[in-house]
């Protein structure tokens, strides 16, 4: 047996402290809009863009909220009373989880070995109008890993979904990290994100809307200058412009997500959807109020973005393709323009944070905290 050598162990762990991953994962985000308020089509564009984002080298392909077969906006711009059509539209083109639509989804992941995150409006056979706010995560055998419904529908989201359960509060464990999902809304849930952050999560995905309006995009009332906002001025004055100014999907969104990816050590995926013309038509052109007074608001709404984060929060950046380049080309989100986000992320820089705070292991007090998740899957009736 050979004599004791600090050297030589000092030596061993310099070499362990710089050992580092090759193996990297790759993400691509689809910023995109759906074929407005059409399943068949949405699903084909969804297909086509997995095929493009699979060529490009993605491992996990993510989709927007609601994106088969649409973001249910007209509800926060119309009394409910003028949005019969939309709804019956709507439930006409939402989707069943194990429908045709999602076989086709499921197949597309299958073939080119990725694994998929789709958000999609769900059917059920149980109702002709009940629906839920859905997300799915696919794996590379075309199998359904997670199969998540929306909580809580959120504000005037309650007018086209029903409030989910907790079947879907699960992380995979793939073959390129530990995934999570949550939409939206579930995203402010402390909750909800502990629930995955206590299942080892190192890929948070959120998926959100192009747009959320809290006001008829109709401009600002009377006497509100929106270029005012930040200025400092009289407290009045500041409440007053706050109230009008229209909602910030960007901050809003990121600041929720960062706080997860600080507080869990993961990576962060946001996803938004793209708002078109054909959606803005359909939705300016159906009910009262004035065309073109409604479509210059809901183009002066704040877009959502799709971007990503690191294990601290902060600003990951993307990169982009153009056509069939291989040159990438850097940029920090996807905001107005639709297109393919991607991003390189080594699953190793998951773990020096849990060193200061793991939230669901040494930092925690099991002794004094306890949570509770029933992730039963509710059903309006059991037969015997």
């Amino acid at each position: 047996m050979s004599e004791y050598s600090p050297a030589e162990t000092k030596c061993s762990t310099v070499v362990m402290g710089n050992n580092t991953s090759t193996s990297l994962t790759r993400i691509a985000a689809c910023h995109a809009s759906p074929v407005f308020l059409n399943a068949k089509e949405t699903t084909l564009k969804a297909v086509s863009l997995i095929k493009e984002a699979a060529g490009h080298g993605a491992n996990i392909i993510v989709f927007p909220e609601s994106y088969i077969p649409a973001f249910p906006i007209w509800s926060a711009l119309r009394a409910p009373t003028e949005n019969h059509g939309f709804f019956r539209l709507m439930a006409a083109e939402s989707i069943y989880v194990d429908g045709e639509e999602m076989s086709a989804i499921r197949a597309a992941a299958k073939q080119h070995g990725v694994i998929v995150s789709l958000g999609f409006s769900e059917k059920v056979r149980y109702s002709s109008a009940t629906l839920f706010n859905s997300n799915v995560l696919v794996g590379t055998d075309g199998e359904v890993l997670v199969h998540h419904r929306k909580l809580m529908p959120t504000f005037y989201e309650k007018l086209t979904w029903a409030p989910g359960d907790g079947h879907g509060l699960q992380v995979a464990e793939t073959p390129f990290g530990k995934i999570g999902a949550l939409i939206c809304g579930e995203n402010t849930n402390p909750l909800a994100l502990y629930t995955m952050t206590a299942q080892g999560e190192q890929i948070h995905i959120s998926t959100w809307p192009a747009v959320w309006p809290t006001r008829l995009p109709h401009g600002p009332l009377p006497g509100v200058n929106l270029l005012d906002i930040g200025k400092k001025d009289t407290k009045a004055s500041r409440s007053s412009v706050a109230r009008e100014a229209d909602y910030d999907n960007v901050s809003a969104n990121r600041t929720r997500a960062a706080a997860h990816c600080f507080e869990a050590k993961c990576f962060g995926v946001l996803c938004a959807g793209v708002l078109d013309g054909e959606a803005i038509y359909a939705l300016v052109t159906s009910g009262s109020g004035e065309p073109e007074a409604m479509s210059q608001g809901l183009e002066r709404l704040p877009r959502g973005a799709t971007m990503f984060l690191d294990t601290t929060g902060a600003l990951l950046p993307g990169f982009t393709f153009s056509n069939d380049s291989p040159e990438k080309h850097i940029t920090d989100f996807l905001q107005k323009q639709e297109g393919i986000l991607y991003a390189d992320i080594d699953l190793e820089d998951c773990v020096e944070g849990k060193q200061y705070h793991d939230l669901a292991g040494g930092y925690q007090r099991l002794d004094v905290f306890e949570l509770k998740v029933d992730r039963a899957r509710r059903e309006p009736v059991t037969f015997k």
